[in-house]
């Protein structure tokens, strides 16, 4: 088991650590907004992923947000989305992030986008802006989910031959529509022995960026395990929820967005807004949550942690620790925060303890959770592939 472990660890150190992994966020922004109800005074904090949050958020006017990430090439990404809304007009963008290809985009680039980018955005972009004109893989095909996403396309389209009934549900005008849909044409042939083989596999997992200790989470706390748990929320996805607005889903199964299923900043008045000044208020830093808010100097009075506390959680507890220390140690007044679990339930913030006026105490003591508000957000995520959501205010 041990050496299981460190293999699975390894694999994740080695996707994580070397790619892209995200190039479109997979946590329900809509949810976001209403857990945090942002205010203009309000600073935040969000891990960056691919960035659209952190611009989704900044349509909600908060004074500031600063997006976080270890991975710089997650930064590079809302880099140049900031360039492109900065130097582009919304066509020509939303070729660019709505349909992840744009044509001649090498000169777009060199004339219009890099001169706007960081030293090592530019580095990164200067290799990889070919990622959006070629002629069978849109962008939303790059990086390892984008990569998975690919594969999923070629299965179903190539292997069960599914693709007309993806359409159809995709286009379907009511959630009965979309159910019958699913249960006749999509849910025996898609769940092939060969699909659960997949979805159980390390390798799999971490090209999804889904750690070992949040799989170990869903595998003893969901009844069937972590395949049962993919099938149940792929099910509740497409047959259960509405799809029309689901942008998430939309992108991965067809390489693109529509005009009308696409995240917020790709909506041409709010690409307005994004360029007429609301974008200088997202900057992006590449460290860890505890480091950058270690070297940051005014208070935070919103967090948004996405789930990397089950990465920590497992192997590498103090750190999580530490970087509670300094999100309380930053923390405005009554500051309110949001994370995701693979777990149906976690328990592990209840073991950690901060310094607070010089004494130890539980993190758990100064939480307020918001229960009730959490789960009822939770049924509608649209993107519905995390076992629970959490609300808290904390005090300081």
């Amino acid at each position: 088991m041990l050496l299981l472990d460190w293999i699975s660890r390894r694999v994740f150190q080695t996707v994580h650590g070397n790619n892209l992994v995200y190039n479109t966020c997979w946590e329900d922004p809509r949810l976001d907004r209403t857990a945090l109800d942002f205010g203009p005074n309000d600073h935040v904090v969000v891990i960056t992923s691919a960035g659209c949050n952190a611009l989704d958020y900044s349509l909600a006017g908060p004074a500031h947000i600063y997006a976080v990430d270890m991975n710089p090439r997650q930064n590079a990404l809302l880099d140049l989305k900031k360039s492109g809304i900065r130097n582009l007009e919304f066509d020509q963008f939303f070729q660019l992030f709505g349909e992840g290809r744009l044509k001649g985009v090498k000169d777009v680039y060199a004339d219009k986008l890099r001169a706007d980018l960081p030293a090592w955005s530019q580095q990164f972009w200067d290799k990889r802006i070919k990622w959006f004109d070629h002629p069978k893989k849109t962008f939303y095909f790059r990086g390892t989910s984008g990569s998975f996403a690919r594969m999923v396309k070629a299965y179903t389209d190539r292997v069960i031959r599914v693709r007309p009934h993806i359409n159809a549900i995709l286009d379907a005008s009511s959630v009965q529509e979309q159910r019958e849909i699913y249960d006749k044409h999509l849910h025996e042939k898609f769940w092939s022995g060969l699909m659960k083989f997949a979805m159980g596999r390390d390798t799999t997992m971490s090209m999804l960026g889904v750690p070992k200790a949040q799989r170990r989470q869903i595998e003893t706390q969901y009844p069937g395990g972590l395949v049962k748990f993919i099938q149940d929320c792929v099910q509740s996805v497409f047959a259960e929820l509405p799809i029309h607005d689901n942008y998430f889903w939309r992108v991965y199964l067809n390489g693109s967005y529509t005009r009308e299923c696409c995240p917020e900043y790709l909506k041409e008045d709010n690409f307005q807004s994004l360029k007429g000044g609301l974008v200088d208020r997202v900057t992006t830093h590449t460290d860890s949550v505890q480091g950058f808010l270690e070297k940051h100097d005014g208070q935070i009075s919103r967090y948004i942690l996405l789930d990397h506390m089950d990465w920590l959680s497992d192997q590498f507890f103090p750190l999580l620790e530490s970087e509670w220390q300094a999100i309380v140690d930053r923390a405005a007044p009554d500051a309110r925060l949001i994370w995701r679990s693979g777990g149906l339930r976690t328990d592990f913030i209840d073991q950690v303890q901060v310094t607070r006026n010089g004494q130890l105490q539980s993190v758990s003591e100064m939480l307020t959770y918001r229960d009730d508000l959490a789960d009822e957000l939770h049924e509608k995520d649209r993107v519905h592939t995390y076992g629970s959501f959490y609300i808290a205010n904390l005090a300081t």
